[in-house]
């Protein structure tokens, strides 16, 4: 029949109430289908926008057939205004906010997305944008949540209370804005951790145990709300958000997704203080391990020193003595003056390693210590040569012979030799003194401020062990209590196949 089929879609609109009345009240009906929020949100976007269109289109239509000789342009210029109406609207940070409130007001139970609320907060905190630094992400990952569009951070600072550290959008806090560790503000903040309203605080100071607001928060034009960030029961610092774009009710809802986002973030600036420390902890353990070999490295001037001293009193007439005084002096004063070097934190090597005459070095350390009541004979191969540092194996080697003299009796003798190994080239530095035991060369001997020298710092053999293996050597000791000591310093040969190879940037010169 034809009228039936025609009055079908009114029989269908009727039928729609009691459908939907059905299935509110059957369970069983109900389809699990959910609509996450940027769906919703885009869609409602999408409804405004065609409604506002289609009434644009409207007004056009009556401006064009309804407005004479001026029809036409009216419309195009209703048309244009539209336009720049929408663009407006859609890069508006207030129409954005406004609409995402009315969307979880009227569409959801809960006011948040957790989830891609939580992706958000940690994707503002971990990643590094351009000009922002930890704590400017902390304060925009907090005003996100409320879309507050600034904020500024105070963190603890042991010697003047809590400072402001950052801003976000915010115009400059006063310099005096400073709140003393053991002020009240800051206990109360400590001790309950509530998400303070500034203008709850003023209107209602009973809501905040009448604990008053500091004096510079009237500086504080746009101030909203106080974010306490506590780690475990200490206040680490606290955040003052700027009013939202739109009016935002602070319910138990907004306080604690604020609180558990807050405890996130001091969790993280708190690692981030902690690296920090970590850090300059490490840069002072390497000043002072620096240091303690700097004062070892002196300890051997000093007795150079000395021992030119007591000399002077017998040879200061002697020609061959002063100059060689001279030549100790200048030895003494440039070995300080590199060791100055590398006390400073920007100092680079001064060389890079390359072929060393050892038959040049160990004659200079033997000529350094003949004046000494120990002998010493040498055994030396002409052209032997290793890749180091000359100054530092001079360094290196001179310690060892001195151990060996410190550790022989008046009138003994220590042997120095050298001699090609295969590839590697042997430096051999024997004494006859009291020797060491097994157990002491196993487990103190290589091991800093370990010694057996009543004036001894026990760093000479750890730094001597540490660079010769930098260099690609080892340093092997053999001893026996009453047989003396052996001590061996094995490095690769400059002219061998496995020597380092060169620098690029001597490779290019």
């Amino acid at each position: 029949d034809a009228a039936i089929w025609i009055s079908r879609g009114f029989a269908n609109v009727i039928v729609i109430p009691f459908l939907a009345i059905a299935t509110a009240r059957n369970t069983g009906w109900t389809v699990d289908l959910h609509f996450s929020r940027v769906a919703v949100f885009h869609s409602t976007a999408l409804l405004v926008t065609g409604v506002f269109l289609l009434a644009v289109a409207g007004a056009g239509y009556f401006v064009r057939y309804f407005g004479g000789d001026w029809g036409r342009t009216l419309q195009i210029e209703l048309v244009f205004a539209a336009i720049l109406l929408v663009a407006l609207v859609a890069s508006s940070g207030r129409f954005r906010s406004r609409l995402k409130v009315f969307i979880s007001k009227h569409f959801f139970s809960y006011r948040y997305d957790y989830r891609e609320e939580w992706l958000r907060f940690t994707r503002t905190l971990s990643l590094e944008s351009v000009g922002q630094n930890v704590h400017e992400r902390t304060i925009k990952a907090l005003a996100d949540l409320v879309e507050s569009p600034g904020g500024a951070l105070w963190l603890r600072d042991e010697a003047r209370g809590f400072i402001p550290a950052a801003r976000w959008n915010m115009p400059p806090v006063a310099t005096d804005a400073v709140e003393q560790t053991g002020g009240a503000f800051v206990a109360f903040l400590e001790r309950t951790g509530w998400i303070g309203n500034i203008d709850e605080w003023r209107a209602h100071p009973d809501r905040y145990e009448h604990v008053p607001l500091p004096t510079w928060f009237s500086t504080l034009s746009n101030a909203w709300l106080v974010v306490p960030l506590l780690q475990s029961a200490q206040l680490l610092g606290f955040v003052v958000l700027a009013l939202p774009r739109t009016a935002i009710v602070i319910d138990w809802e907004v306080r604690d997704l604020l609180k558990t986002a807050s405890r996130q973030a001091t969790s993280f600036l708190a690692q981030i203080e902690a690296s920090e420390s970590l850090l300059e902890a490490r840069k002072f353990e390497a000043f002072n391990r620096m240091s303690a070999f700097v004062v070892h490295d002196l300890k051997n001037l000093i007795a150079q020193l000395s021992l030119m001293l007591r000399n002077a009193k017998r040879h200061s007439g002697n020609p061959e003595f002063q100059a060689d005084m001279l030549e100790t002096v200048e030895h003494v004063v440039a070995r300080m003056n590199g060791l100055m070097l590398q006390l400073r934190s920007d100092a680079h090597p001064v060389d890079n390693r390359r072929p060393v005459n050892l038959e040049a070095v160990m004659q200079r350390v033997c000529a350094a210590k003949r004046a000494s009541s120990v002998s010493i004979s040498t055994d030396l191969e002409p052209g032997a040569s290793a890749f180091a540092h000359e100054d530092r194996l001079e360094h290196v080697i001179g310690h060892l012979v001195q151990n060996a003299m410190d550790a022989s009796v008046p009138q003994a003798s220590v042997r120095v030799s050298v001699a090609r190994d295969g590839n590697f080239v042997n430096i051999l530095v024997a004494d006859s003194g009291g020797g060491m035991t097994r157990e002491f060369i196993r487990d103190r001997l290589f091991k800093p401020f370990q010694t057996t020298k009543a004036t001894g710092m026990g760093i000479g053999v750890y730094e001597s062990s540490q660079y010769v293996a930098s260099v690609g050597g080892e340093l092997l000791v053999e001893s026996q209590p009453g047989s003396g000591t052996r001590v061996t310093v094995r490095l690769p040969q400059a002219d061998s196949s496995i020597a380092p190879a060169r620098p690029l940037q001597e490779q290019t010169a």
